[in-house]
């Protein structure tokens, strides 16, 4: 080997150890960031030895690809999961000490009671007071399943805002990776900053990657509709600021098809959006009609007859602000809501809860208790009685504008159907949370094999840095022996 040779060995072994050293310092130095994937510099040997051809970034499409499905999955059952919980909180939490079946069950106490004491003012009194707690929590449950969909709308308007700017971002960062790829510069800031976005995505919509020449990216979703495609689809939604049992939500489009919503406990939905439109429009509606319904089958339960006209029934105890007795088996949208105990037996509204005993509670009602017998019980029997005896419920509770059902049995006492309404939606509940476990451990997995294979291993990177070192020590004794060799030529020489 010529004196030339040797410099230019030691030569390269200085430029690739430079390389080598600032790749692994970049990625030491990037540890802790979860969007940025490993460089390595790749060697090639030829006729004028080992040099660094290219810095190589550590992609693996397959783990990507399982990592964006993961990802949508989870954050759908989570959000799912969210929505679960707030209506469950407005029937008091663990307990549901507020809920119409808990204070159906006072009232059923307080009516034997009166029952019992049929001549007893106070008995009276404690009666009415439970039916209007009942009423009461039905309102306010109403109130509060129109605010968990109020808030869900609220919600789909911030995911569709934040999804629109996220693909803007895609679009600049998919630009300079066509650029850097197209012009041989390096690409791998440009990757890394399209993944993260790419990964944001994932978690508001379910979206699939195809890349294109110049590592150019489409985007679309679940579904098939394109998202992204050279430039960003629109995605649209109008939200809407009031909801009440027969307000339908806005769907939301993406490139003008609509996003179709999740179902489910362990929800068919990809990312968040599609959860917030099934909380909005199936699960939320479905608990308001079982609210309905139990409104419905109390003013039913309650009525009176109507002997002096038409309709043959008047509401009794309880009436709402249509101010009929539906005679069929069909939800009435937003009865709930209203439903309220007629004033003719409120003391402090100038009634007399003793019309609960006596009947006749309307004015067009017939007195059952004519004589005024302090010991009559025949109507608050037939009442009692009416609270354990099977109706019809509406077994669909379909409304205007949503497709979906009641979710339990239809022929049942009230006492049981408001109960089987809380156990609905306790399983809904839990089976939304095993779900969301899985969903969970799903993505940890899929994470931990994305950053094995993509992640910086300081280990890995230190060990590579020692054998970097290493080369640079052989290339610094073979700049040592051309020194050493020069020196012995120039001191024959001379």
């Amino acid at each position: 080997m010529s004196l030339t040779s040797a410099l230019n060995t030691a030569q390269s072994i200085f430029n690739n150890t430079g390389t080598q050293s600032s790749v692994v310092s970049n990625n030491i130095s990037n540890a802790g960031n979860k969007d940025y994937v490993r460089r390595q510099a790749m060697l090639t040997t030829s006729l004028n030895g080992a040099q660094v051809v290219k810095i190589d970034r550590a992609q693996e499409d397959a783990l990507l690809r399982q990592y964006l499905k993961s990802s949508s999955q989870d954050s759908a059952q989570q959000t799912l999961l969210s929505g679960l919980e707030d209506l469950k909180s407005i029937m008091g939490g663990n307990d549901y000490e507020t809920s119409p079946s808990t204070y159906l069950g006072v009232f059923q106490q307080k009516l034997q009671a009166f029952r019992t004491s049929p001549g007893s003012t106070v008995a009276a009194q404690g009666a009415i007071t439970a039916a209007q707690d009942v009423a009461n929590s039905l309102n306010n449950a109403s109130q509060s399943v129109q605010d968990v969909r109020a808030n869900a709308d609220k919600e789909i308007a911030t995911a569709v805002d934040t999804l629109n700017t996220l693909l803007s971002e895609f679009e600049k960062a998919n630009n300079a990776v066509k650029t850097a790829t197209a012009t041989g510069a390096d690409a791998s800031g440009a990757l890394d900053e399209r993944e993260k976005v790419l990964k944001q995505i994932s978690q508001i919509v379910g979206v699939s990657a195809t890349t294109r020449d110049n590592n150019d990216m489409v985007l679309s979703t679940s579904d098939g509709t394109i998202l992204f495609e050279t430039i960003p689809r629109k995605v649209t939604f109008k939200s809407q600021d009031v909801y009440t049992a027969t307000t339908v939500g806005n769907s939301v489009y993406v490139d003008g098809v609509a996003l179709p919503r999740g179902s489910g406990s362990t929800t068919t939905g990809q990312g968040s959006l599609q959860s917030l439109l099934q909380v909005r429009d199936e699960i939320a509606p479905n608990f308001q009609k079982q609210l309905d319904e139990i409104a419905r089958g109390l003013v039913s339960l309650f009525k009176e007859d109507n002997t002096s006209g038409t309709p043959a029934y008047v509401p009794g105890l309880f009436t709402w602000s249509g101010g009929t007795v539906d005679t069929g088996t069909t939800a009435v949208a937003g009865m709930a809501s209203t439903i309220t105990v007629s004033t003719r037996v409120i003391t402090s509204q100038g009634g007399d809860p003793m019309r609960l005993r006596d009947g006749g509670i309307n004015v067009t009602g017939v007195v059952k208790n004519t004589s005024g017998v302090s010991g009559y019980t025949d109507e608050l029997d037939r009442l009692y009685t009416a609270l354990t005896s099977d109706m019809d419920f509406d077994p669909t509770g379909t409304t205007v504008g949503f497709d979906a059902t009641t979710g339990i049995d239809s022929n049942v006492s009230i006492m049981e159907y408001a109960t089987n309404s809380l156990g609905w939606l306790e399983q809904y509940r839990s089976n939304a949370t095993t779900a969301a476990e899985n969903t969970s451990a799903a993505l940890s997995r899929s994470d931990e094999a994305y950053s094995n294979e993509t992640g910086v291993n300081l280990d890995e990177e230190l060990t590579l840095l020692l054998d970097i070192e290493q080369s640079y020590k052989a290339a610094t004794k073979i700049l040592n022996a051309v020194d050493e060799m020069l020196k012995s030529l120039l001191d024959i020489a001379s």
